[in-house]
């Protein structure tokens, strides 16, 4: 087999695994591991020869570009806002799973030497291996299921944090653990030294460099000298940290932190995305190619050992750490369902060790076999997880009805009201506005010290998933007078328009987006008005380039309303009332709600409104509520709701045409 057939076995087996899996909503790295296994050579015998050993090389530098990610990530704010769940729960979990490891696996080496023999370096390394999570897999899947914000969210990722920290103390260690042993504490001293010498000396001057450097790229207006420099910094650290006898990972991990200190950050990680992407991929079919199924059916009784000891282990771990430092029993045992299993930076840390003389090959597989099982079985356990913690947590029902009471008891009494889902800076700009005119509120909102300070300033503000059917129920849905959305993930906004249009299909919806990407998304999914950051702010800045240039108050205002009219179908108008002005009606269109008659079912919108051209049609809803595109040749089936804008007399003859 060529190179080139090679190749493409390569990218087939991974375009199918990745496509396979995200057919079952599942993460894409699960598909590179399956065909890695798949190509490994005693499976399908695929993968042999120098060619194989030449990709196996370029995965790893996957790797480098993965740390270089994580520097690139690395957020000192970040690690402050979340210091209680990182340095907490997070260095908790990291020290004392290394120390349990450790005398586990010297236990099981004394226990069963014939089966299991290591010496407390080998213990040691492994004990390091075991400590990581899947950063990939679980942070996929709770974005997916919109659980970072939750309570048991916010702890996982604080502990992700933490385990991808001590990555880089772990990389000079296990180096240093492979040294003889009359050698090894002057090779755990001088590796010591040299990490600590290289990240004061890169860190203390590289800072400024790295921004002079990158503003002199960026400043030839070059997207491939861009490029090329960004490969130039992140492998040429990587080789640097090598060449002082350092992981290659760990200079990535550097130039990724240095770049981060910079205005460029953000174009960075577009450009680096690619080549992350592809080459993270190609580590995780190597990753699988290693496992050698033959040891493992050989060895299955340790392979199950090595399986599930280490994924209870680290389950009841985090449980009771999470409980001892106040969660509540459901948010800790989530916790630790999310952070049972093995993760990549695990199998970084194992190869490591085996490419050092730590491990023999007799226990590589049977563990590299057991990693893989538990990542395989991540996303069964994460999608599980609710029924898992209601059958074992015997309080849990009881928390969730009284989370949901609590709701209700705040909400009881209201009705009309405007319901904001997020109080972040939108929702509480708009709850206050509304406030001042005198229109009752309530809000939900997943911060719980957000949702304390607010509740302590007065605001009606609860606690809870607006996601949740249940959650929108108990907060008064069926009787509010409309919904605000305020948070910007389309994919939450999408799932909780879905659920508002279930419970209460005729209550307006109000969406908040970015951009208007997603705005025909959002209106098919049933929102009344969808209303993107980018465009209000565009007009603003407009109206007062405008205004400064000398072009007069009246005409500016009339320019930015005219331009959001265009945009906005709902404003183009009002709904007439009787306190309101014959000038107003003069100026503006109305708004007229209509319902079509069912003698005119069977007829096209376009034939009903002949006779009242001047007169169109802003919104169009069917009889169960949902929106529908008004076009002119429209089937009517009888009930549908209609919205018309028009003048007066437009609308008047749009009514009697309607009449039949």
């Amino acid at each position: 087999m060529s190179s080139l057939e090679l190749t493409l076995l390569y990218l087939l087996a991974a375009v199918l695994g990745v496509t396979l899996c995200r057919g079952f909503r599942l993460p894409p790295i699960l598909g590179y591991l399956i065909a890695g296994v798949l190509m490994e050579p005693h499976t399908l015998g695929l993968a042999f020869g120098q060619d194989a050993e030449s990709i196996r090389q370029l995965g790893e530098y996957g790797v480098v570009f993965l740390m270089f990610v994580i520097g690139l990530e690395f957020n000192l704010h970040k690690l402050r806002a979340m210091r209680a769940y990182v340095f907490g729960l997070g260095l908790s979990q990291v020290l004392l799973t290394m120390l349990l490891a450790t005398l586990g696996t010297l236990f099981l080496s004394w226990l069963l030497p014939a089966l299991w023999r290591v010496g407390w370096q080998t213990a040691l390394a492994l004990s390091g291996a075991l400590v990581m999570s899947s950063t990939a897999i679980v942070v996929k899947m709770m974005a997916d299921r919109l659980e970072l914000e939750t309570a048991h969210g916010q702890r996982v990722m604080g502990v992700l944090l933490l385990q991808d920290l001590a990555v880089v103390p772990l990389l000079v260690l296990i180096p240093a653990l492979g040294s003889p042993p009359e050698q090894l504490l002057a090779e755990l001293s001088l590796a010591g030294l040299k990490a600590a010498l290289v990240i004061v000396l890169l860190l203390w001057g590289g800072q400024r460099v790295m921004r002079w450097w990158l503003t002199l790229v960026a400043r030839r207006r070059s997207q491939e000298l861009f490029m090329l420099n960004l490969l130039l910094l992140t492998l040429g650290l990587a080789w640097l940290t090598e060449q002082a006898g350092l992981s290659m990972a760990l200079g990535a991990f550097i130039c990724g932190v240095l770049i981060s200190e910079t205005q460029y950050k953000l174009q960075v990680e577009s450009e680096i995305r690619p080549f992350h992407d592809v080459l993270l991929g190609l580590f995780f079919i190597t990753i699988g190619m290693l496992l050698d199924l033959r040891q493992v059916a050989l060895q299955w009784p340790l392979v199950l050992l090595l399986l599930v000891v280490p994924v209870l282990l680290k389950l009841a771990l985090v449980t009771l750490l999470a409980r001892g430092l106040g969660a509540s029993a459901g948010v800790a045992l989530r916790t630790g369902l999310y952070l049972a299993q093995a993760g990549e930076f695990g199998f970084v840390l194992l190869t490591l060790a085996r490419r050092e003389g730590l491990l023999a090959p007799e226990l590589f597989h049977p563990i590299l076999a057991a990693m893989v099982l538990s990542m395989l079985a991540t996303p069964f356990i994460i999608m599980a997880s609710n029924r898992i913690v209601l059958r074992l947590v015997a309080s849990e029902w009881l928390q969730q009805s009284l989370q949901m009471t609590a709701i209700a008891a705040e909400s009881i009494d209201a009705s009309g009201h405007v319901l904001i889902c997020g109080f972040g800076r939108s929702g509480q700009a708009i709850d206050r506005l509304l406030e001042r005119e005198g229109i009752v509120t309530m809000a939900l909102d997943l911060d719980p010290d957000r949702v304390r300070q607010a509740r302590t300033a007065g605001h009606a503000v609860v606690f809870g998933d607006a996601t949740k059917p249940q959650t929108l129920v108990a907060a008064g849905l069926t009787r509010a007078s409309a919904v605000v959305l305020t948070y910007l993930d389309v994919a939450a906004a999408l799932k909780t328009l879905a659920t508002i249009r279930g419970l209460a299909p005729h209550t307006p919806v109000i969406v908040r987006t970015q951009t208007d990407h997603d705005l025909d998304r959002l209106r098919a999914a049933g929102a009344t008005e969808v209303v993107p950051e980018s465009q209000e702010g565009s007009l603003m800045l407009a109206g007062h380039a405008l205004a400064l240039v000398g072009v007069p108050t009246r005409r500016v205002i009339r320019i930015v309303q005219q331009h959001r009219d265009e945009r906005y179908g709902l404003l183009r108008g009002f709904f007439h009332g009787a306190g309101d002005s014959h000038e107003d009606e003069l100026q503006a269109d109305r708004l007229l709600t209509l319902t079509v008659p069912a003698v005119l079912a069977g007829r096209r919108l376009g034939e009903a409104l002949l006779d009242a051209t001047s007169a169109r049609v802003v919104r169009l809803r069917s009889r169960e509520g949902q929106p529908v595109a008004p076009e002119d040749d429209l089937v009517l089936e009888g009930g549908e709701t209609l919205v018309l804008a028009g003048q007066a007399e437009a609308l008047e003859r749009a009514e009697r045409a309607l009449a039949g």
